[in-house]
């Protein structure tokens, strides 16, 4: 459980972190056709109910950005 004391703690080193990484990401941008291409295809998986969410890389995802 997370408290609400270091709440503020918490979503600043979020923050700090999101923007690290898009910054070290920058090199792996795709072209925004292949941005444009890959929204349409999670939207169609969407729609016709196959996408799935991998709860175990998600989960540890959250960890990691709390730890």
């Amino acid at each position: 459980m997370v408290s609400n004391i270091n709440s503020g703690a918490v979503r600043s080193a979020f923050q700090n972190s999101d923007v690290r990484s898009r910054t070290e990401n920058g090199s792996k941008n795709v072209s925004e056709q292949g941005d444009a291409s890959k929204i349409e295809s999670l939207k169609a998986s969407i729609e016709n109910g196959e996408y799935k969410i991998n709860l175990e890389a998600l989960a540890k995802k959250i960890a990691d950005e709390l730890l």
